[in-house]
């Protein structure tokens, strides 16, 4: 491990010529990017307010700041801490590629106001994570319809691979390794956050490749579909639950 890390050299070549070669002293070698060697580059790097927590993977720093700590991002002592830290490892903090975005809830009022603007820190209502886009409110639209563009476009080229003549066993296999990863990549986490239409979207699609008969096992779509099914129905149940309670309760407390 110590000999991976050390001692090792890196030259540029472009446009038919090659750099001097020079030792690499800081970052993480090229091409060799891992989270258990970013692990290791970014182990002593961590929140200095307690209740802020910093998420690292890959290449990828994240701090996140609840609203009862406000204080340490007004100060910007999180940001000064990862400046100071990039400094004693031979790095710089980029603010013009850091981004800042201020989640809420979709009940919040529009006009209670957001805290000040970070200095050279731009301001996103969208921000992208590990390849899930997520909104500023807590919606998952943009990435949703990202997801089903990019399948509909895969869907396409199997149609035309079809037509010139592959095999259907091939097309099944390219359909589960793109379409259905694309669909389930990291769905644990954004689905909650999808609205009823949104499901519904990904259940259209997903009827839609079963009668183009792409997908090698059908039972495991018609299993996603009714999954999407059970789960807004369960909402819709709980939402009446909650009503019926809430509409109960009214009158309790008005003697009706």
């Amino acid at each position: 491990m110590v000999d991976f890390f050390t001692g090792s050299r890196h030259c540029t070549r472009y446009g038919g010529s090659i750099s001097a070669i020079l030792d690499i002293t800081a970052s993480i070698v090229q091409g060799s990017v891992c989270p258990s060697s970013y692990i290791i580059i970014a182990a002593d790097l961590s929140a200095v307010t307690p209740g802020n927590r910093i998420h690292k993977y890959a290449d990828d720093t994240y701090i996140v700041i609840p609203v009862r700590n406000v204080q340490s991002r007004q100060g910007q002592a999180e940001l000064d801490h990862v400046e100071q830290w990039a400094h004693c490892n031979n790095l710089a903090l980029n603010r013009g590629k850091s981004l800042e975005i201020v989640l809420t809830g979709r009940r919040r009022n529009a006009r209670e106001c957001n805290p000040p603007v970070l200095p050279g820190i731009s301001r996103v209502t969208t921000i992208t994570m590990l390849a899930v886009t997520i909104s500023n409110r807590l919606s998952v639209t943009v990435h949703v319809s990202n997801v089903i563009s990019k399948c509909a476009q895969s869907l396409y080229a199997m149609k035309v691979l079809r037509c010139h003549g592959m095999c259907e066993d091939a097309l099944k296999i390219i359909f589960e390794s793109v379409v259905v990863a694309n669909i389930l990549y990291a769905s644990p986490a954004w689905w909650g956050f999808a609205t009823t239409s949104e499901k519904l979207r990904i259940g259209s699609f997903i009827r839609r490749a079963i009668r183009l008969g792409f997908c090698a096992s059908v039972a495991r779509l018609w299993l996603i579909w009714w999954l999407i099914l059970l789960t807004l129905c369960f909402r819709a149940f709980w939402q009446t639950i909650v009503t019926c309670f809430i509409v109960v309760t009214a009158s309790t407390a008005l003697g009706l």
